[in-house]
């Protein structure tokens, strides 16, 4: 039995703005986005140990370093490869103590620690600056060339509703990365996963638009409004929609649980987007269209009202 769709899309936006409002107040308190070295800027360490180690005792080291804030993560097939990652550190001298002080401390319990190999890259704030530039630069591309897209193969209204939904769900996905500040950091990854979101939102949308545009040539529809044949194409498309939407969080939900630090970093995210993109392209894009729509219809009636007058 299909489901029946009913036009909700004001209660849906309303639930979205509020969710924005939430990290809208966050961060005007102070407690915006938790931004990670690729963006803050900070010292990324990585040592070969050579052997398996407990991160309670590398994380006991950077303490006694006087540091507070860092984060530390096991990588390689053997888990031998330490990764440490340190924001704050503004000078090179600063840099060479820390390291100096935490290499002759954990040489002491582990002395097959690959100190003369090891690599220490160091990102400053300026390069951070650049990074969120080009990452908002590059959304505004990537959402321009879906409105040209979208407008040439629909119709111009399809492909503002569409750039809408991709804006609803980016801003749903920075929300949310204000909200679980405590769970996950922004780092590079984050514009990866929010441009693969963009192209799988737009991927959503695009499937019920084409439902509708073929509705919408139908004999039986042509007296309908808009609101009934959007209500009748989501309803259509809705099986195929949930069955790939769920496919994919399989997936992306399997990585975040078994994945290491900087996969869960980009894997969230990706979860965020999937939910939002779903939840937009069935329950507020297609409703957006057909208001537009409906207010083309009306200044077209006013119109030829005012011809007929005159």
């Amino acid at each position: 039995m299909r489901f029946k769709m009913k036009n909700h899309a004001r209660v849906f936006i309303s639930i979205s703005l509020m969710v924005m409002l939430v990290a809208l107040v966050m961060s005007l308190c102070g407690y915006g986005i938790n931004y990670g070295i690729d963006f803050a800027g900070g010292l990324n360490i990585e040592y070969n140990m050579n052997s398996t180690f407990l991160q309670s005792d590398v994380e006991t080291a950077l303490r006694n370093q006087g540091l507070t804030d860092f984060k530390v993560s096991t990588t390689g097939e053997a888990k031998t490869t330490l990764n440490i990652r340190i924001p704050q550190l503004n000078s090179e001298e600063e840099i060479q103590t820390l390291t100096s002080g935490l290499e002759t401390e954990l040489l002491a319990k582990y002395p097959t620690m690959d100190v003369e190999h090891s690599t220490a890259s160091y990102v400053g704030p300026t390069a951070g600056a650049t990074l969120v530039q080009n990452a908002i630069l590059s959304v505004l591309i990537a959402t321009a060339m879906m409105l040209v897209y979208i407008a040439i193969r629909f119709d111009f209204f399809s492909g503002m509703a569409a750039v809408l939904g991709l804006l609803h769900d980016v801003f749903i996905m920075l929300s949310f990365m204000v909200i679980l500040r405590n769970v996950v950091q922004m780092n590079s990854s984050f514009i990866a996963a929010m441009l693969t979101i963009v192209g799988y939102s737009i991927n959503n949308t695009i499937v019920i638009f084409d439902r509708i545009r073929e509705n919408n040539r139908k004999p039986e529809y042509a007296k309908l409004p808009r609101e009934e044949i959007v209500n009748t194409s989501i309803s259509q498309s809705l099986g195929r929609t949930i069955n790939t939407t769920m496919t994919t969080l399989v997936t992306i939900i399997a990585l975040y649980i078994l994945g290491v630090s900087a996969i869960r970093e980009f894997s969230l995210p990706i979860i965020i987007g999937i939910l939002a993109g779903f939840y937009s392209a069935n329950l507020i894009n297609g409703y957006w269209w057909a208001f537009l729509e409906e207010k083309l219809k009306d200044r077209k009636k006013a119109a030829k009202l005012k011809t007929k007058k005159a």
